[in-house]
Order: structure tokens, then C-alpha cells, then sequence
């Protein structure tokens, strides 16, 4: 049976909301940072890509293309705020809804068509939708599968709307550089140009023994993706595998080196670990601190805990005894927690008064978070670092919670 999947992409989704919320941002070229001190842009309106400011420059790169551009701090609420707005939109089309990131999503409309008439009305009216309500636009790519629909949103930026049928895919696979298909990275591309290989039709027609030899076990599915073959489903949140890992990571506006201002940042960590970790039910065993120094270089150190956590404050203590092992020669310049070697299990059963109050106060605290967004109320040691971490939204973010996000 063919699918009809959607792949919806916001564009220049951080800038857009910007520009809606202050108007006079709107018409103008808008940046999008993580701090006004050493950061680098993270979006840019499409006023700013005519001069070619591009995600990933650094600031001075991005003034030297466009000295009239406009930076504003990237506001992480906000962002999350509009993306549960459009999520809640995507799902009154169909229960079949798979967030990738901030600001993209599958939606598999197979069983939603004979209701509409048709994909492309579907499209329209979620489109339609969006504008009208939050003022922003998207691309939406539709085709037979997942890789073939993220392809299509691709193809035409900003609003567009662009349909891959099944007879069209040898003819528009066959010259198309292997770079364009989401999952093959730039060494991946390289790798496939030593052996000959420059477009999807080549790739497709490979020998998979030979890509075998090469990349191991996914030499099979590199020759898939360049026939246009994806048999992935679209997976709702409730449908998701199992969490294997709960983790946060934020690089730090300045360097540091003082273990109080490490510490002050750790609980911040360990606070958004926590939470995330209760919304799934799970608690882990090990917990990891990861450390950037000043030069770059990264490493992780773990401990592995009795009895498996989930508090914040447990975490946070954890990852403290860890801290205190090291021995920090240079300033850090990204931290890292992350709680693993997970349990899911039930609710138990808490003898001691203290601990019932103690989880309760943890789930009311949740609950008001969860309702009004991260750090709307905190632990009292966390007042004096309330906005000076890091100011930029993992693409891992989802309306139900952060699963994992990995350093960078």
C-alpha cells in the first residue's frame, strides 16, 4: 500500500517569530544568536540570506556580508511556545505525527485523504492555518515515503508546496547530487565520490557488496536512499522506543574556571535533566559529566550511582563528586550532564513523610514548568544563573520533551 507522508518545515522559523513579535524587526535582515558575545548566528531571515548570512557564520563573518543586519538573542520559550501551537495544528489532520526538531515534522495523511480529497488540500489548509493564526510560513514536501517527503520540502523555500509521485522518482533521483538526500553527510559524500559516485542513480545502481566492504552494514541502505526507498514509519510520540539516555548540554557565554560558577551551571543541567527524566518514568544508574575546555578538547566522566535517580538534586550532587575529582587545567567552555543506564519503571510506594514531601513539591514544580516553560520556577540557588547559559535551542526539542541532546 503507497503512504502519503508530509514533511513540514518552518522556515527561517526563529527569525519568522521574531519578526511577528516585534514589527519592527519585519522587512529588515534579522540574525538570530545564542548571546551577544561569542556566539554564531543560528538563523537568519530571508532578508539576511539575500546577502548571504547563513546559519552556522560567525558574527563578524555575518557584519561583513550584511552591516546593517539585525541580531536579537534567541528566546527559547517563545520558540517552544509557537512550535506547540503548530504541532497542535498538524495533529488535527492526523494522529500519525513524528517531530524531528523545533520547527519540522512528518505527518503520515493516508488514512486522512478520503476525509479531505486529497493531500494537496490538506496542505493548503495547514498552511492557511498557520499563516493565519502565528503569521509564518512553510515548505511542505509530500511523497511515498519520509526521505522522499524531507527531499521535497527542500526543493522550493520559503512557502512551498511540492509533490514527489511515484512514477516521477527514477527520473528525478537520477542526476540529483547524493549530497541533497537527508542522511548522507558531507563525509559520507566524499567517500562515495572516491568510489564514482556523484548522483542517487549512480548510487542506486552500486553494488551493495562492495559498499558493504566500505561503510559496514549500512552499505545496504545507502544503495535504498539512492533508489528513493524508505521504509520508515511515521512514529507518534506514543509509539516512540524506549528513552536510553536523558542529557542536556549548553556552552557557556564566557569561559570559566572558578568551581562555584562550574557548580551554579551544573545545577542548572542537572535541573533540566531531572525533569525531563521524571516525564519519561525513568531513572537512571550512571550519570555522566561532560567537560569542553578552552582549547576544544572534550571529555566525559562518569559515575554509577547505588540506586538508580531521577531528582534534580540527586543528579546534581552526582555530578559534583565528579567535578571534584578533576583536576581542571584550563577554563570550560561547554558543560555537559547526562543521566544513563536508565530503568522505566512504576510508581513506588514512599515510607518516609519527607520523601512523600519531597516528591510531591518535585512534581508540583514539574507541573508549573511543564505548563509555563523551563525555569519558570526554580530552586533558589538558580536565581543568580537565570539566563546566562546557553541561549540556543537543541534541535532535539520536542513539545513533549527533550530525549537526548549530544555536545556538539
Amino acid at each position: 500500500m503507497t503512504r502519503t507522508i508530509m514533511h513540514i518545515d518552518m522556515n527561517a522559523f526563529f527569525a519568522a517569530v521574531e519578526q511577528q513579535s516585534n514589527p519592527a524587526l519585519r522587512d529588515h535582515p534579522v540574525a538570530v544568536v545564542g548571546s551577544q558575545q561569542r556566539t554564531i548566528i543560528l538563523t537568519s531571515s530571508y532578508e539576511a540570506r539575500k546577502y548571504g548570512v547563513k546559519t552556522g557564520m560567525t558574527l563578524y563573518e555575518a557584519r561583513q556580508k550584511c552591516p546593517q543586519l539585525q541580531l536579537v538573542k534567541a528566546n527559547n520559550r517563545l520558540y517552544t511556545y509557537v512550535s506547540s501551537q503548530i504541532m497542535q495544528i498538524f495533529q488535527d489532520y492526523t494522529p500519525l505525527m513524528e517531530v524531528s526538531s523545533v520547527d519540522e515534522a512528518f505527518l503520515d495523511v493516508s488514512g486522512s485523504l478520503s476525509y479531505y480529497g486529497s493531500v494537496e488540500r490538506i496542505a493548503y489548509l495547514i498552511k492557511s492555518r498557520i499563516k493565519a493564526r502565528l503569521g509564518l510560513i512553510c515548505s511542505v514536501g509530500i511523497a511515498p515515503n519520509k526521505l522522499l517527503a524531507k527531499l521535497a520540502s527542500d526543493m522550493h523555500k520559503p512557502d512551498g508546496l511540492t509533490v514527489i509521485q511515484v512514477e516521477e522518482i527514477p527520473e528525478l533521483l537520477e542526476n540529483l547530487p547524493i549530497g541533497e538526500i537527508c542522511g548522507i553527510g558531507r563525509k559520507t559524500t566524499q567517500k562515495l565520490n572516491r568510489l564514482g559516485i556523484f548522483s542517487c542513480g549512480q548510487l542506486g545502481r552500486f553494488s551493495v557488496i562492495k559498499l558493504r566492504r566500505q561503510f559496514g552494514v549500512i552499505g545496504e541502505q545507502l544503495v535504498l536512499m539512492g533508489r528513493g526507498i524508505d521504509s520508515r514509519p511515521v512514529v507518534s510520540p506514543e509509539q516512540e522506543a524506549e528513552v536510553k539516555t536523558v542529557g542536556h548540554s549548553m556552552t557557556l557565554r564566557k569561559d570559566i574556571s572558578l568551581r562555584e560558577d562550574i557548580a551554579k551551571f551544573l545545577l542548572q543541567l542537572a535541573e533540566m535533566v531531572g525533569r525531563r527524566a521524571r516525564r519519561y518514568g525513568v531513572s537512571g544508574r550512571t550519570v555522566t559529566l561532560i567537560v569542553r575546555r578552552s582549547d576544544f578538547s572534550t571529555f566525559s566522566r562518569q559515575q554509577i550511582q547505588s540506586l538508580p535517580i531521577n531528582s534534580s538534586e540527586d543528579i546534581y550532587y552526582a555530578v559534583l563528586r565528579i567535578l571534584d575529582g578533576l583536576l581542571l587545567t584550563q577554563p570550560v567552555r561547554l558543560l555537559g550532564v547526562r543521566l544513563s543506564n536508565l530503568q522505566h519503571r512504576g510508581r513506588q510506594l514512599l515510607l518516609l513523610q519527607e520523601e512523600r514531601r519531597r516528591e510531591q513539591l518535585t512534581v508540583s514544580l514539574d507541573q508549573v514548568n511543564d505548563r509555563h516553560g523551563e525555569f519558570t520556577v526554580m530552586s533558589g540557588s538558580l536565581l543568580t544563573v537565570k539566563g546566562k547559559g546557553s541561549h540556543v535551542i537543541s534541535p532535539a526539542w520536542r513539545p513533549e520533551g527533550i530525549r537526548n541532546i549530544g555536545v556538539q
